[in-house]
């Protein structure tokens, strides 16, 4: 932040409408830069949350320690118990109005919002030189992952997803125990969840619900944002928007960046030029819901030092065959969530963010000797502490958007090739479906008018 004031006018000035092109990942020229305040690991930050009910109010409260300046939620009511516990924040509904006042007042953001929601207000928020926090999936489509990664560069900010089991030992127990070995070259990755299950509308309706009377504390044109206008419905909001298309990315975007992580991080994914989705089924897939349940691969050629590997996402309870090698009674994953690693020389398992890593069948792991650690833990596991950390100075949360970005545009292809019903092969440097021109328009989407984003 400047010694001036910074506002959503500010914002407005430095924003362009420059084309996402170039190498994978690769860092764009700086632009209209807002310097962030510069924060001793002693002092407190200013912080706001932007959607503070439900998930929200776990990730502002989790900053409760610093000081919390604003708080902004379209629904009052769901707001109700953060607004009771933080009582000296300012309150708004339209997070544009508490930048616009407040923008000299914050040095970070949590967003907890609709799918729909977390680019344009993380954008806003970046734009103006605020740390951001946004919760999985970091975005709603690909090519949002891969402005918030950009900008996220050019603007010096901390960031972090809220893939919380990122700063957990899982994932990297997982990893040592595949990089010493432990089953040879991975061949193939089973990665599944329970969800949807009843938690939200999929496979239908085909067309929008009619309309009903809106709360009495919802802005209903505020939480719609850039999406097109349609009537309020219960079954949208408050708890079931993950299922509509135009709002949520479905199971993939719900649990994939939890489950998946994994694999993209020990299989070293990030690190492809080029990959593969395919679906290999879904059912009841319509233009408005996500579908019923889906298994999904992708493909993804050697890179780093790993030969080529397809991973399989399974949902709404489907599940992996069990290998004949593993004995029924031998749990694989967690139950509900999980992975298991198909290797040269063996099986490895693993719950939903990582945990309890272990070789199948169980027999093999009685008499296995854990790798050396040889990657850094994050101090007591704690993925908000972490972002807290780099906000003050310190190193990068783990799941910054350098590396979240990637991951991101990773998951929510495989929701372009469930839209397009086809196998597509994807290049990630310059953002293109190679073998169907017609794909690129679900990379993106369109926006209302007053909440357009340069991509």
């Amino acid at each position: 932040m400047t010694d001036s004031k910074v506002t959503r006018r500010a914002f407005l000035a430095a924003t362009t409408t420059t084309a996402l092109a170039g190498a994978a990942w690769a860092q764009q020229p700086n632009t209209a830069r807002v310097v962030p305040r510069k924060v001793s690991p002693n002092e407190k930050l200013n912080v706001a949350g932007i959607g503070v009910g439900g998930k929200g109010m776990q990730d502002i409260m989790s900053y409760s320690r610093e000081n919390v300046v604003a708080l902004c939620d379209v629904d009052w009511e769901r707001a109700a118990e953060a607004f009771y516990r933080l009582p000296d924040a300012k309150q708004y509904q339209d997070y544009r109005k508490m930048f616009d006042e407040m923008g000299d007042q914050i040095d970070m953001c949590t967003i907890a919002t609709p799918d729909h929601t977390h680019a344009p207000a993380a954008y806003m928020a970046m734009k103006l030189g605020k740390h951001v926090y946004v919760e999985k999936p970091m975005t709603h489509t690909v090519a949002e992952a891969r402005l918030l990664t950009k900008t996220a560069r050019e603007m010096g900010v901390a960031t972090q997803m809220g893939n919380q089991g990122h700063s957990g030992n899982g994932v990297r127990d997982l990893a040592e125990m595949l990089w010493s070995g432990a089953i040879g070259h991975v061949k193939e990755a089973h990665i599944w969840t329970d969800r949807p299950g009843g938690r939200w509308p999929h496979g239908g309706p085909a067309t929008p619900p009619p309309g009903e009377p809106i709360p009495e504390k919802l802005d209903w044109d505020l939480w719609l944002g850039s999406a097109a206008e349609r009537e309020y419905n219960k079954l949208y909001a408050p708890f079931k928007w993950r299922g509509w298309i135009d709002f949520g990315c479905g199971a993939l975007g719900d649990m994939a960046c939890h489950i998946m992580d994994p694999a993209f991080f020990a299989l070293k994914l990030g690190e492809a030029a080029t990959f593969s989705v395919e679906p290999v089924q879904q059912e009841n897939a319509n233009d408005q819901t996500w579908p019923t349940n889906a298994i999904v691969k992708y493909s993804f050629p050697a890179r780093a030092d790993m030969p080529p590997v397809d991973i399989y996402w399974y949902e709404n309870g489907l599940l992996p065959e069990r290998p004949a090698e593993i004995p029924e009674g031998q749990q694989l994953g967690d139950g509900k969530n999980g992975s298991l690693f198909v290797g040269e020389n063996g099986y490895l398992t693993a719950g939903e963010y990582g945990g309890t890593a272990r070789l199948l069948p169980d027999e093999r792991m009685a008499d296995y000797t854990p790798p050396p650690q040889t990657l850094p833990r994050v101090g007591g596991a704690n993925h908000y502490r972490n972002f807290l950390d780099a906000c003050k100075g310190g190193d990068a949360a783990v799941s910054n958007f350098d590396y979240a970005g990637p991951f991101t545009e990773m998951v929510l292809f495989g929701n372009v090739a469930l839209r397009m019903n086809k196998k597509l092969d994807y290049n990630i440097a310059d953002m293109k479906v190679l073998n169907d021109n017609d794909a690129a328009k679900y990379l993106s989407k369109e926006y209302r008018s007053g909440w357009e984003l340069p991509v």
